[in-house]
């Protein structure tokens, strides 16, 4: 260190501060922003992209002539599931198929970045599908709840008219008979739709009240052959801890109350053969209450189906009386809804067909239910049964 250094002022050796920011700059910045903003406005007034780039679909309501004339005639199907041939999507190639089938929706996918169209089948349910298992407008009579069944003008009846019967070969007229219905579809739609696809005919279909589109639901499973019933809440001995639903029958009600929830119930989808009692542990084990509803049953040219749900149940007495053809559940398949135990049901309902010549079973659409009666019904008839739908089992009951 110099002398120079320790004698020298402080301060006299600072270095230059750094210069200022113009006074304007801020200005100039906030200018820059409100330039950037106009633009962005600008951009979304005036250009057509409202999804900013991303990919959009656009059902068409047919296909380009340009399409039409190279696939002479066919359209252009896609498969677009997110993957294809383990490529994504964008880079699937697509094919030339046939005609969309009907009810299907072609879709297109624009790609955002490359501006790339192709064109996708979505299938979908078949129009049309009711035309071909019609419901008779003869049979039918409007209330003001919608239309209800009724015996027709020439006598004709629901459960016949709309039942599946069966052609058994002459050498199994003599073969244990059994009957499989399925309660509550229409409720599950993943269930409703493992039942329809997996269930052979035979099988037996009951829609609960509450599920959505129950009119097309009915007529696909009339499509299929399957006979279809109209499942109907009624009170459990544990209500309200135990409630079946809205518009369920009480035994507290008057008769006149009771039908009106009934006809409520009867509005719901058109089709059935017939009625399946829901719970209804007290009201069926009440005369009272129970007779109206056999005796409007009967006089609709209905069927009617105890579930077994309760030992109590003077169904089976009453029936007789009201010259009403009646079935009963003999077994619940999925009251343990396990593979195993279900399978054990199964051979108990075997067991007493071959005891009886004849049993019910009654079981609802889980999953685990719908494929282990799909398996058992691939073999029953190789074990000396034959599957036969509910009309088929219901009978006229003898008065008591």
């Amino acid at each position: 260190m110099s002398s120079d250094d320790l004698n020298a002022p402080l301060g006299q050796h600072k270095k230059k501060p750094l210069g200022k920011l113009p006074a304007l700059a801020p200005q100039v910045l906030a200018g820059l922003l409100a330039l950037f903003g106009l633009a962005v406005a600008v951009w979304g007034a005036f250009v057509n992209d409202p999804l900013g780039g991303e990919p959009v679909a656009v059902v068409a309501t047919s296909l380009p002539k340009s399409q039409a004339s190279v696939a002479g005639g066919a359209g252009f199907q896609a498969h677009h599931d997110g993957m294809a041939g383990g490529k994504p999507a964008a880079a699937a190639n697509v094919k030339i198929k046939k005609m969309a089938p009907p009810g299907s929706t072609t879709v297109t996918i624009i790609d955002g970045s490359s501006g790339k169209s192709r064109e996708v089948i979505i299938p979908g349910k078949a129009k049309g599908a009711t035309l071909k298992v019609p419901v008779d407008p003869k049979m039918l009579q409007t209330t003001r709840h919608g239309p209800i069944p009724k015996i027709g003008p020439d006598g004709a009846r629901a459960y016949a008219r709309y039942a599946e019967k069966r052609d058994v070969p002459a050498a199994k007229k003599d073969w244990p008979r059994i009957t499989i219905i399925i309660g509550g579809l229409g409720i599950s739609a993943s269930g409703t739709a493992d039942a329809l696809a997996k269930l052979p005919a035979p099988v037996s279909f009951a829609l609960a009240p509450y599920g959505a589109d129950l009119q097309d639901l009915a007529a696909e499973a009339r499509a299929k052959k399957h006979e279809v019933l109209l499942q109907v809440p009624m009170e459990p001995f544990n209500f309200p801890d135990n409630d079946p639903g809205p518009q369920t029958l009480m035994t507290s009600l008057t008769r006149d109350r009771n039908i009106d929830r009934l006809h409520w119930l009867m509005s719901r989808f058109q089709g059935y053969v017939g009625l399946i009692s829901y719970m209804g542990g007290k009201f069926t084990a009440s005369e009272r209450a129970l007779t109206p509803i056999l005796r409007e049953t009967a006089s609709r040219g209905l069927i009617y189906v105890d579930d077994g749900a309760s030992p109590r149940s003077v169904a089976g007495q009453l029936a007789g009386s009201q010259n009403l053809p009646f079935a009963k559940a003999d077994i619940v398949i999925d009251a343990v809804p396990t593979p195993t135990e279900i399978d054990h049901a199964l051979a108990r309902l075997e067991l007493m067909a071959r005891e009886r010549g004849n049993a019910i079973g009654l079981a609802t659409a889980l999953p685990a239910t719908v494929t282990r009666i799909a398996a058992w019904a691939k073999k029953v008839e190789a074990k000396g049964f034959v599957l036969v739908p509910i009309t088929m089992m219901a009978v006229k009951a003898k008065s008591s």
